[in-house]
């Protein structure tokens, strides 16, 4: 019988450590994991911030870019904006980085890209936001300017757009970014919107 209770006393010992070993295992492979996708998410963000181009299709470093922008015109307003378009099967999304050079008006750079189409119309949208926000989440590390964030939802609650505005807005005002919305300031929406169609 003492037997028997040590015997059932090592099972449960050596249960618990096994126990205890997976779930250290557990654990790297949550914090390797977190790694890879956060290492993912830079890589492809970089990646996209390299394929800015201007309006006669040469690529530029939006970086260096603004920084010369900055040098010859400190007066210069910087807006970036996103918009989208469904397109056969594919949804088009372009972002502009607009430079408002006073009385003297308005340069841009974009990126565009394409995704299997997006039907639902919220989920298209809000990426317009997530788009805005990581390129002047991206800039703002690389170089201190201030930005403000073109969003091309409608302040008018007769479109469906309106109702995105509380909580992108609110995420972009949380970051520090002032945002614009319709009918106001709409400097890099106009343009994104012109390079989608």
């Amino acid at each position: 019988m003492c037997f028997d209770k040590l015997v059932l006393g090592k099972k449960r010992i050596a249960i618990q450590t096994i126990k205890m070993e997976a779930l250290q295992i557990l654990n790297k492979i949550i914090v390797i994991n977190q790694i890879l996708y956060s290492y993912y998410q830079n890589s492809i963000l970089n990646l996209i911030m390299l394929l800015f181009k201007n309006i006669k299709g040469e690529r530029v470093d939006p970086v260096n870019h603004t920084l010369e922008v900055i040098k010859n015109y400190p007066y210069a307003e910087i807006h970036i904006g996103t918009d989208s378009q469904n397109i056969n099967k594919e949804t088009h999304y372009t972002t502009v980085i607009a430079y408002r050079l006073g009385t003297r008006g308005v340069h841009y750079i974009l990126s565009r890209s394409s995704k299997k189409i997006i039907r639902d119309m919220w989920t298209r949208l809000w990426k317009e936001a997530e788009y805005s926000i990581d390129v002047a989440e991206w800039m703002t590390q690389k170089i201190t300017i201030k930005l403000e964030i073109d969003m091309d939802y409608n302040g008018d609650e007769n479109f469906k757009s309106h109702k995105l505005i509380s909580a992108a807005k609110g995420w972009a005002n949380s970051l520090g970014y002032k945002v614009n919305v319709k009918p106001n300031n709409q400097i890099a929406t106009r343009a994104a919107d012109y390079h989608c169609k």
